[in-house]
């Protein structure tokens, strides 16, 4: 490096190719797939059971499981729909909000001031 500035390497703000390259093929996964998703979902809510064959009775290969279903599916709305930050209101010192209404109260037909 030369003395007080630098001279090479990336940009500030330049996208990172490695990070670039992996967003783009975690994208393409998501794409190519998102039509299967309704189906990995209805398999873990309803389970999959081996039909029987033959002398074979049937058995259980996914128990269901509605329940890690539904956290699937919003683990997965979280990347269309991101969660909402919270926030908190607090008052002067970290206290309490305070509010004040004032209202002032006028009577619909007032009476004229004798003068």
């Amino acid at each position: 490096m030369a003395v007080g500035y630098k001279t090479g390497g990336r940009q500030p703000g330049s996208p990172n190719r490695a990070t670039s390259a992996a967003r783009e093929a975690i994208a393409a996964f998501v794409d190519g797939n998102a039509g299967r998703l309704q189906e990995w979902l209805d398999a873990i809510a309803e389970g999959v059971i081996e039909p029987a064959t033959g002398d074979k009775p049937a058995r259980v290969l996914v128990p269901p499981n509605p329940v890690k279903a539904f956290e699937l599916f919003q683990s997965v709305v979280e990347y269309h729909i991101p969660k909402l930050a919270r926030t908190e209101l607090t008052g002067d010192g970290g206290g309490p909000v305070q509010t004040t209404i004032n209202h002032v109260y006028e009577p619909a037909n007032p009476k004229p001031i004798d003068g």
